[in-house]
């Protein structure tokens, strides 16, 4: 009879009880497949390495958009490793931005060779930007830098003696990273340009290039006294210079230059000077014409003179025959003197 009211009864939007209860089992039925299915090898895998990641752990995974995969390969590597990670930590690392395999593999290493680093610094630094398993690789194994980087374009340091020959060295620098100075220390960029400028102070202050040439070690012995190293990420253990060649007599060629300038420059300052005789010149050629000008001018206001001089009774007759006979003696002598009249002398 009950069974019977049970199947007769209904929802008020009149749907049987019977089957409303099925769709909801259905549903979390389903709800289960999507949420558990997924993790469940996951779960398992967890499971037989003794990680201890719960299932309900792993569901709240998938609802926060964490890649469970990750997480639980991450802490399998550490427990396997000796190194005790949880689950929270790794997935705030991941939620972060992190890169929780790279970290938990950094920190096996670290573990390994005996390098003091934990799970703070070591999120800290990934967190940073840095390869931490590069780091700790570069730590536990040296790197090598060539000097000047190869990508820049710069095949060597070129520096200048004091006798002006020009010395191209090429520097190898073998450095180790320093855990402690990761976050905020200077990169592999730095270590270069201090070496370089190390490089070509120390060329710079010899004397010749010969003695550059002699004992290229002493080169890396004062460079490495200034400690380049510091405020860097990376420990400097020795810098060898791998080539040293002789380059050009910059010395001579800017001797050469600054000849070729003066030389420009004096003929600059001749032309000057000739352009201003050349002025000169044609100034006093028209300060002659116009001299002579006024020379014509005077001797043309004679004539007149004379007649004035006839007309108000200063001058006689007799007066202009005597000035007249004084002129053709006086361009006789000059006639026979060779003067200014262009005569010939007579012939003894």
């Amino acid at each position: 009879m009950l069974t019977m009211l049970l199947a007769a009864a209904e929802t008020p939007q009149g749907i049987p009880w019977p089957i409303l209860g099925f769709v909801v089992i259905a549903a979390l039925v389903l709800l289960f497949l999507f949420l558990v299915l997924p993790t469940l090898g996951l779960w398992i895998q967890a499971l037989a390495a003794r990680a201890n990641v719960r299932i309900f752990e792993l569901i709240g995974m998938r609802l926060r958009r964490v890649s469970p995969s990750t997480i639980v390969l991450s802490r399998i590597q550490a427990i396997r490793a000796g190194l005790e990670v949880s689950t929270l930590e790794l997935e705030s690392h991941y939620l972060a931005g992190g890169r929780p395999v790279t970290v938990v593999k950094a920190l096996i290493a670290a573990n390994r060779a005996n390098i003091a680093l934990t799970w703070q610094v070591a999120t800290a630094i990934d967190l940073a930007g840095r390869d931490i398993l590069e780091a700790v690789q570069t730590s536990v194994n040296p790197k090598v830098i060539d000097c000047p980087n190869a990508a820049s374009g710069k095949t060597t340091i070129d520096a200048v003696a004091k006798d002006g020959i020009q010395v191209k060295a090429k520097a190898r620098v073998t450095v180790r990273a320093n855990i402690d100075r990761l976050i905020g220390g200077a990169t592999e960029e730095t270590i270069i340009a201090r070496v370089g400028e190390g490089i070509v102070t120390t060329i710079g202050s010899s004397a010749s290039y010969k003695e550059v040439l002699e004992n290229p070690d002493g080169i890396s012995q004062r460079v490495l006294e200034k400690g380049l190293d510091a405020g860097t990420a990376f420990e400097i253990l020795s810098i060898d210079i791998a080539d040293v060649d002789v380059g050009d007599n910059i010395g001579a060629k800017l001797q050469a230059d600054q000849a070729e300038a003066d030389k420009r420059r004096f003929q600059a300052e001749a032309e000057k000077r000739r352009a201003m005789a050349m002025a000169r010149e044609q100034e006093m050629q028209a300060l002659v014409r116009e001299n002579r000008a006024k020379v014509v001018l005077a001797e043309a206001e004679i004539p007149k003179a004379i007649a004035e001089s006839f007309r108000s009774g200063n001058l006689g007759i007799m007066d202009y025959y005597r000035l007249r006979n004084l002129q053709a003696d006086t361009k006789m002598r000059d006639n026979i003197g060779g003067g200014p009249e262009g005569g010939q002398t007579p012939k003894a």
